[in-house]
């Protein structure tokens, strides 16, 4: 973690460096290395202001608060809203990950066979098993899922029919689409 102090009208010691660091304690809990913070303390007239730029692998938290009182206060409540933003956005990568799963159990095997095994009377051999996720989605949503496949294609079921349908991008860069006939 790299620490990285800015201070307009205070004086940092070590007791408030030391006092900072506790808090971002409770914080980094929440984040992914590499993390850098930005720590900016002003004291402009009865104002005392807290301001916190936290960069780490998986976003940017941004916290500044203001008060009439000590700017310990403001520290302490700076801290306590990015603590709240940092818990939320891993509530929410953590419930997007637990409703992939939930669609998980609808899995599709994709099987590769070898050319030379294909024709002449030969049976065909299976060299590659990839199974693939099938979701319930738009076919917008397919296409945006497309651009970033590993495959040429997504299997997803139609949001609307509640059918199985292939999108798959052909050789022209054009988008083509397999769906069961009503």
């Amino acid at each position: 973690m790299q620490i990285e102090y800015t201070c307009r009208n205070v004086h940092l010691d070590d007791r408030l460096r030391a006092f900072v660091e506790q808090k971002l304690q409770k914080v980094m809990k929440f984040v992914e290395e590499p993390i850098e913070v930005k720590v900016v303390l002003d004291i402009e007239k009865h104002r005392h202001i807290a301001d916190l730029h936290i960069s780490h692998r998986l976003g940017v938290v941004k916290a500044a608060e203001e008060t009439d009182g000590s700017l310990l206060d403001a520290i302490n409540l700076a801290m306590d809203r990015a603590e709240k933003q940092v818990r939320r956005s891993r509530k929410k990568r953590v419930d997007k990950r637990r409703r992939a799963d939930r669609t998980n159990g609808h899995r599709w095997p994709m099987e590769v066979l070898e050319r030379a095994s294909v024709g002449g009377g030969a049976t065909p051999r299976v060299v590659e098993t990839i199974y693939v996720d099938i979701k319930p989605m738009t076919i917008e949503e397919a296409a945006l899922e497309l651009e970033t496949a590993e495959h040429g294609f997504v299997v997803y079921r139609d949001a609307e029919t509640d059918r199985l349908n292939v999108l798959f991008k052909r050789k022209d860069q054009n988008y083509g689409l397999m769906a069961p006939e009503a």
